[in-house]
């Protein structure tokens, strides 16, 4: 079980690539099963707190890396669906009506722009769960090329390879601090993150690249450039597009590829919302992450919920992350808490006592006072009124 309980997502996948073959409402069957079964999952089913010993590396490695597999799949039907009726890329949907039976050029012809829209909504959703979390876990393991070559493939399909660059050697390094792009300050909605965080982000990414071609006496131009050729990565997909879907690809590629990018920035606003840290004076741990034990959410997510151990031992491996139940937690489970983001209001009313809690329980006095400035900067009554009180 706990082997096959990571095949979660695998089999959430394969219901969001059905649903849009099958076209019109079906189109909605991945977010909605997602949504639904994670969702209520979490809510029914409690934590998981277990840390087995697990033996068998390579089955969970086998794992992450079908997920390249599975995410190319996953584009390849969404960007066929939205091709014109005339074309038929690599002969699929006749290779499909002969396999199935199942009309698929009447199933693309008959879909409405709601339908369209369920199906662009599955697919950056699963690009998020399936393309960028293992796209995540696998640019961690900076000394394996195999994982590093997959991994950032994995981020292309988010035009998100700067990631594994500025993730691994500046987010890990600066994680709730002012000169992290990810660290949402208190008082920021999600909306203003996703901007800033994607544009900071790639800035920094850009930085730390120039920085070690600079040390490695190499050209800031050419192939030793990690930035560059991860660009390049994501403009042989967009050109793949065309060549399946013309121009109608590129548009529902570039749509589902920034959807997943925002989908990301949502997951870091969350995170780490509104906690604070001296670098200088303190290195990462467990207390400067949101952690979430919820069971469901930590299957579909090879364990990104426990993302305290995450950003204290940064090098581990999904399976050997520990739950930490003393940690700070989230308001609930993963998919739940970056809905309740979308609501920023509601969002800033559920963290102001939890941010105040930190402050009280888990902050150093230093960090009590940078919580304090961080209050007084939000222009956020809830945060202004919890500084007023303290003092």
């Amino acid at each position: 079980m706990h082997y096959l309980k990571y095949l979660l997502f695998h089999s959430l996948t394969f219901a969001a690539v059905a649903g849009i073959l099958l076209g019109g409402p079906y189109m909605w069957l991945g977010l909605v099963a997602a949504l639904s079964f994670v969702v209520v999952g979490d809510l029914l089913l409690g934590d998981d707190t277990s840390t087995p010993e697990l033996k068998h590396k390579w089955l969970l490695n086998l794992q992450l890396y079908s997920a390249l597999v599975l995410v190319s799949v996953l584009t390849f039907c969404m960007v066929w669906m939205s091709a014109p009726n005339y074309m038929d890329a690599l002969g699929f949907g006749e290779w499909m009506q002969s396999v199935t039976g199942h009309d698929i050029f009447a199933a693309r012809s008959g879909s409405g722009v709601l339908d369209y829209l369920g199906g662009a909504l599955s697919t950056i959703l699963f690009i998020g769960l399936v393309g960028t979390i293992v796209g995540h876990e696998l640019t961690h393991r900076t000394w394996d090329p195999v994982s590093m070559f997959i991994g950032r493939w994995l981020l292309a399909f988010s035009w998100d390879t700067g990631f594994a660059i500025e993730h691994v050697y500046g987010h890990h390094k600066y994680v709730s601090t002012l000169d992290d792009p990810a660290t949402a300050p208190r008082g920021r909605s999600v909306y203003s993150h996703v901007v800033i965080s994607t544009i900071e982000g790639n800035v920094s990414a850009w930085k730390i690249e120039k920085n070690r071609l600079q040390k490695l006496n190499k050209a800031l131009f050419g192939f030793s450039n990690k930035y560059l050729r991860g660009l390049a990565m994501t403009a042989l997909l967009t050109l793949a597009a065309y060549g399946i879907a013309q121009w109608q690809g590129v548009l529902m590629f570039t749509i589902c590829a920034l959807g997943a990018k925002a989908l990301l920035e949502i997951v870091n606003y969350m995170e780490h919302y509104g906690l604070v840290r001296n670098p200088q004076a303190t290195p990462c741990m467990p207390r400067h992450s949101w952690n979430s034990n919820t069971k469901i959410s930590s299957w579909a997510t090879f364990n990104l919920t426990r993302h305290s151990h995450h950003h204290a031992h940064g090098e581990l491996p999904f399976w050997d992350l520990k739950p930490y139940e003393d940690a700070p937690m989230m308001v609930s489970g993963y998919l739940s808490t970056m809905l309740l983001t979308l609501v920023p209001p509601l969002w800033h009313r559920l963290m102001a006592p939890k941010l105040k809690h930190w402050d009280e329980h888990y902050a150093s006095a230093e960090e009590r006072f940078l919580a304090q400035l961080a209050n007084q900067k939000s222009n956020n009554e809830l945060f202004v009124s919890s500084t007023n009180q303290a003092a």
